[in-house]
């Protein structure tokens, strides 16, 4: 019984839910429940509270994530190691910001988007926080654990579909449209190739901030979302397969094609390296842990 127990315990998809759901409970729980009321007890400007909200919260969620898994699987939890996060954070955000700056530029050269002015007035560190806990939310869950679990489990090859397959909830964003699919299972692709590269969370999850963050830089609306802040006010005209339409500049087939491209050369240098695990660990034992199977 205690075996059969152990079994369904330890089973991937079993992890992945109690992950899951485990950390976000906790993550919400303090929100609501203590940072909140705590914050907002003391400053009374939501635009300065709300920030340093976000930064509890970011903190508490990852160490119920460290902790959690660390009892769970009883091994380092090195997709969190901070060995090479200077690198990682700069090298990241730096990555994220300038893909979108390459779309920008194409189209601005295509006459397709107009500077207009440059302004902090129309975003705040409110808005950023934001950005950064729903960026470390979809990384932490998406990549920290239904990748991760499905590589060991599964395979590199399959885990990378599961990922993609996972993103398709952004499919309910406002304006989406057919080419969304396509951007949408690009996007899960590369995501998870900056995971399985690194092995380490802090990669993808700095892409994502400085992608989230230059869309509203440069003007964009950001996943549909046109309230999001800007910082230069622009305009953006042209064929929407260009410009992204009402989705915002992520949209744009130029800005897919460099997403796609940077998936495709970690892929190849994963591949490499060795970082891509062939084959499936064997179904008898689907627990063992990435240090067994060279994935650290």
């Amino acid at each position: 019984m205690k075996a059969i127990i152990k079994r369904v315990l330890f089973f991937p998809i079993t992890k992945m839910i109690i992950g899951i759901a485990v950390c976000f409970s906790l993550f919400v729980g303090f929100q609501n429940f203590v940072s909140k009321p705590l914050f907002y007890s003391i400053i009374q400007d939501k635009n300065i509270a709300d920030p340093i909200i976000h930064l509890f919260s970011v903190v508490v969620l990852l160490l119920s994530y460290y902790c959690l898994f660390r009892l769970y699987d009883k091994r380092k939890i090195t997709e969190l190691s901070i060995k090479h996060l200077p690198k990682e954070m700069l090298g990241g955000f730096a990555l994220g910001f300038l893909t979108i700056s390459l779309t920008i530029s194409i189209l601005y050269f295509l006459g397709y988007y107009q500077f207009i002015s440059i302004s902090t007035a129309h975003y705040s560190l409110k808005l950023f926080g934001l950005l950064m806990v729903a960026a470390l939310i979809e990384d932490l869950f998406v990549r920290g654990i239904i990748v991760r679990e499905s590589e060991n489990w599964l395979g590199t090859n399959i885990a990378l579909i599961i990922g993609m397959l996972f993103e398709t909830d952004h499919l309910f964003n406002p304006n989406a449209n057919l080419f969304s699919v396509f951007f949408i299972l690009v996007w899960g692709f590369t995501l998870a190739m900056l995971f399985v590269y690194t092995k380490r969370i802090w990669l993808p999850f700095f892409f994502h901030l400085g992608w989230n963050f230059a869309q509203p830089f440069y003007g964009s609306n950001l996943t549909g979302l046109d309230d999001m802040g800007r910082i230069i006010q622009s305009e953006l005209n042209g064929p929407e397969i260009y410009t992204g339409g009402a989705v915002g500049v992520e949209g744009s087939i130029f800005t897919a094609v460099f997403l796609l491209l940077i998936g495709v050369i970690l892929y190849i240098l994963a591949k490499k390296e060795g970082k891509i695990i062939r084959r499936p660990v064997s179904v008898k034992n689907p627990t063992i842990s990435y240090e067994e199977h060279g994935g650290y």
